[in-house]
């Protein structure tokens, strides 16, 4: 395996592949120079940068080809080049312009199926699962003890599952906040991966049944069932009743031959490392192409971590309506930071620093390649589903819980999660972990379910591309399943800015 890689012709940095020794020699093609002999002047390690072309204070340091911020001092070939020698370019509100790129006119193909359940609305599942949303946090246990209860009783009919999703949320809030609430839950009530739905509220809470009912719209009776628990004698033996109706109304669906064009994909990273934007995210991209090719949805989100690559996203816009709602985006949500005194351009984490990540611009432009290179056809609030087909973006933080539920309320039947450092976390979605690195893939075999790792082991990127591309079809027509549903981590996180009572 080679001791490096160079990402593009114009980068003045490699990246590690295995870790190279302070005054190791390195064979290098510059575009400019040739082939040339490098001595590295430090340590590297895996996953972190060595210059290859001298920088001088102030100037752009390049990797993918654009800029991943300033030299703090004269830089020289052979350097170790990270937080201590390099600082962020990024700063303020920016004023952007639209400078299109050509975009993707590729004609959807409609070759390739998957096996989905085929809901009342015309909308697809892939599972037959029975959710249990709780309006508000006070009665979490009870839903729980609820959900452990149908399993168990119900363990032999044809579900894919009872499931509750714990949360603190529903009353005490106001303005901004309750609404989150309410829209981010009654997307989840929508969401076609849950066969039927019982929504169970306390009785007293600000997010009350018949109110949070008109921000859930339409729904058929059968399918969605409501309990509170203030109002009844046993509330475990009526919503088990209740359970049961639903499970009976479930049991009414099989799986049917469907194309790829019903199938809407997440697409998140989490735990980066330097091999993120090499391996994983653009095996994400590639297949995000290819579903979006086969008429698909992919959906991106972590709005943070757009800033600083946020304008090759502005230039793949649709038209310029769409492009002015990307601007809108990013400006709003860096005025989320100034509205609260911090700083805007305030990443990456401890985390991503020690797995070779040096500013924001280097974890944006990594990250926002899982968006492979489709036209960006809309962009959706948070907590909202996204209704256009194609690559869309959503407003999320970066947060890992949160973003990963505000892909599912979007309507993604899956998340692709990439990760160079692993987490065992796991969303209401099947959460495809994606390791970015063998050794991770190795060491955290119940965590991850792909290993992207082997692109920098000889493997061709269209390869891999194909084989996740099946494993995601498999995948959505009940064949297989991820780590986190086998090992029941199942969470949901809300999005809360203001004031709580």
């Amino acid at each position: 395996m080679n001791k490096f890689v160079q990402l593009h012709s114009n980068d003045d940095v490699v990246i590690s592949l295995e870790g190279i020794q302070k005054g190791q020699s390195l064979k290098i093609q510059t575009k400019d120079r040739g082939m040339i002999h490098i001595r590295a002047r430090d340590d590297i390690p895996k996953g972190h940068k060595m210059l290859v072309n001298p920088v001088k204070r102030g100037e752009d340091v390049i990797k993918f080809g654009y800029s991943i911020g300033k030299a703090k001092e004269d830089l020289s070939i052979g350097d170790w080049i990270h937080t201590h020698n390099l600082t962020s370019g990024l700063h303020g509100i920016l004023d952007y312009s639209y400078q299109p790129s050509r975009q993707n006119t590729k004609e959807p193909s409609q070759n390739h199926t998957f096996q989905g359940y085929i809901r009342e609305n015309g909308e697809v599942g892939i599972r037959n699962e029975i959710w249990i949303i709780n309006t508000v946090g006070c009665i979490n246990k009870t839903c729980e003890l609820l959900a452990k209860m149908g399993n168990e009783q119900f363990k032999d009919r044809q579900i894919d599952g009872v499931h509750h999703f714990s949360h603190p949320y529903g009353c005490s809030q106001l303005g901004d906040d309750l609404t989150h609430t309410q829209k981010l839950l009654a997307a989840l009530v929508q969401h076609p991966n849950a066969a039927g739905v019982l929504v169970v509220g306390l009785g007293c809470e600000n997010n009350q049944i018949e109110a949070f009912k008109e921000v859930i719209g339409e729904f058929p009776p059968s399918r969605v069932k409501f309990l509170k628990a203030q109002e009844v004698q046993d509330e475990l033996e009526s919503g088990l009743r209740l359970l049961g109706e639903l499970v009976e109304y479930a049991e009414g669906f099989i799986r049917q031959t469907v194309p790829v064009s019903k199938l809407k994909i997440g697409l998140k990273c989490g735990g980066s490392d330097g091999f993120s934007g090499i391996t994983a995210n653009p095996l994400v991209g590639a297949v995000s192409d290819l579903i979006v090719e086969n008429g698909g949805t992919t959906i991106l989100t972590e709005v943070p971590e757009m800033f600083g690559a946020e304008t090759i996203l502005m230039n793949r816009a649709r038209d310029e309506e769409t492009f002015k709602k990307i601007v809108g985006l990013i400006n709003d949500f860096k005025q989320y930071f100034i509205r609260h005194n911090q700083e805007i351009y305030e990443n990456p984490s401890p985390g991503n620093k020690e797995g070779g990540i040096s500013t924001l611009e280097e974890k944006s432009l990594g990250c926002t390649q899982k968006g492979g290179h489709a036209t960006v056809v809309d962009v959706s609030p948070y907590g909202e589903r996204v209704v256009k087909h194609g690559l869309n973006l959503i407003n999320s933080p970066g947060n890992d819980l949160i973003s990963v539920t505000a892909l599912a309320a979007a309507g993604a039947h899956i998340v692709l999660f990439t990760t160079g450092r692993g987490t065992p976390f796991g969303g209401p979605v099947p959460t495809v972990k994606i390791a970015t690195n063998s050794e991770l893939a190795n060491r955290k075999k119940h965590w991850i379910d792909y290993n992207a790792g082997r692109l920098i082991e000889g493997q061709k990127i269209d390869e891999l591309k194909d084989e996740l591309f099946h494993y995601i079809l498999e995948l959505s027509s009940g064949k297989k399943k991820t780590n986190n549903e086998k090992f029941g981590y199942r969470e949901i996180s809300i999005f809360k800015e203001g004031v709580i009572l």
